[in-house]
């Protein structure tokens, strides 16, 4: 019986412990998200959409390092942010390294629209952007440049070994 009520007492904390949230750490400047991925469930296909919708709006904004608005213009990962934080209600991480490992990895051929791609190998990935479907992507690719969209099959991009990621 104490054995039955002590497995008990364990199952009902561990069920706590995993109910929990944990608390969000404060930005640390301006436009800096939070590291840990939040409790969202996955996106359903109509987020996913508009995610990809969303993104195509954003073509033509300039780029700007550590930017995460359109008035202040974007690099990759504030692009990625601020599209996610508007049509989800959650931003992902804020650098392509945290990216890299955020949400689920999806291969190549169950890649949807809304989905991440982030480019580089290893612990050392360079460049994030959000897949729009029929192979393309869109991304914030660089100073003096804009948002724009890409196709991963041109022959710069084939050669950057994309991933995805589902959140």
């Amino acid at each position: 019986m104490r054995a039955l009520s002590c497995s008990l007492l364990l199952a009902a904390t561990v069920a706590l412990v995993g109910c929990s949230t944990p608390p969000t750490p404060s930005p640390t400047a301006p436009g800096a998200w939070p590291t840990q991925r939040s409790a969202a469930p996955t996106l359903s296909d109509e987020q996913a959409h508009g995610i990809a919708i969303h993104a195509l709006g954003l073509v033509g904004t300039p780029y700007r390092y550590g930017g995460n608005t359109p008035d202040s213009g974007f690099d990759c990962s504030g692009l990625i942010g601020y599209v996610y934080r508007n049509q989800v209600g959650s931003a992902p991480p804020r650098t392509v390294a945290q990216l890299s490992s955020w949400g689920q990895v999806i291969d190549r051929s169950e890649r949807r629209t809304g989905d991440l791609v982030v480019f580089g190998r290893g612990r050392n990935p360079s460049h994030a952007g959000i897949y729009v479907g029929e192979g393309r992507f869109v991304h914030a690719p660089s100073t003096g440049g804009e948002v724009r969209m890409d196709h991963l099959e041109s022959k710069y991009w084939a050669k950057q070994n994309a991933s995805f990621r589902r959140p």
